[in-house]
């Protein structure tokens, strides 16, 4: 009897400590302050740039096994607007590339390549763009809740320096732990956008391996022989 009634009470405090800990959770962001607002907002554009970023680069990589080899059989058949054509219809970075080298046919090969390599880069910028603001995120949002509880600390401490002998550990404890809410709110926000950053330049660097590729393959097709 005596032990049911000691598991019937441990149930019942660990069920209030759930509730305690649900509370506390849904209530963190208020507890951590202001601070917690430009960390929310990070967060809101940390999100809103991966997903955009992920779907511009997935449709960057999107192209035609075959494209080349199209291409290669429009050049040496002598149907240049053909090829022309094909690569205006097909929306990738490879096929602005090559348009703008078809475009160059007939001048120095030198030229050529430049044209390639400066509608390269303009396709480059366009894939990396917001790339720098997500990695600005994934540094400073965890500045940003560190500051968040050094601000905290220093209330914290001002509190106890203007209680005297009247100090109270509860209440002391309690806003030591508030601080340091917006250090780790802070540290999530940065740590996922850190990661969200390297999967996309993971990405955008298999862009570009795919784009110089294909340029050097039209390079090479119109150094063939005719």
């Amino acid at each position: 009897m005596k032990l049911f009634i000691i598991l019937q009470s441990l149930a019942a405090d660990t069920t209030m400590a759930e509730g305690t800990a649900r509370e506390s959770f849904i209530d963190l962001a208020l507890k951590g302050g202001w601070v917690m607002i430009p960390i929310v907002l990070l967060s809101l554009v940390a999100v809103y740039i991966f997903f955009e970023r992920w779907f511009a680069i997935k449709k960057a990589a999107s192209i035609d096994q075959n494209f080349m080899n199209r291409i290669k059989d429009y050049i040496m058949d002598g149907k240049v607007d053909a090829a022309k054509t094909l690569c205006q219809s097909t929306d990738n970075p490879v096929a602005a590339m090559i348009e703008k080298g078809i475009s160059r046919i007939g001048r120095p090969l030198n030229d050529v390549n430049a044209a390639i390599e400066n509608v390269g880069r303009l396709e480059v910028y366009k894939l990396e763009r917001g790339l720098p603001t997500l990695a600005s995120v994934s540094g400073g949002a965890p500045m940003i809740g560190f500051l968040g509880t050094v601000i905290g600390m220093v209330q914290a401490f001002h509190q106890m320096s203007t209680a005297g002998n009247n100090i109270n550990v509860g209440e002391l404890s309690g806003g030591i732990y508030t601080a340091l809410i917006t250090t780790v709110a802070g540290l999530i926000v940065g740590i996922i956008a850190f990661f969200a950053y390297n999967i996309l330049v993971a990405r955008v660097d298999k862009v570009i391996n795919n784009m110089e590729a294909s340029s050097t393959e039209f390079i090479d097709l119109l150094n063939e022989p005719a």
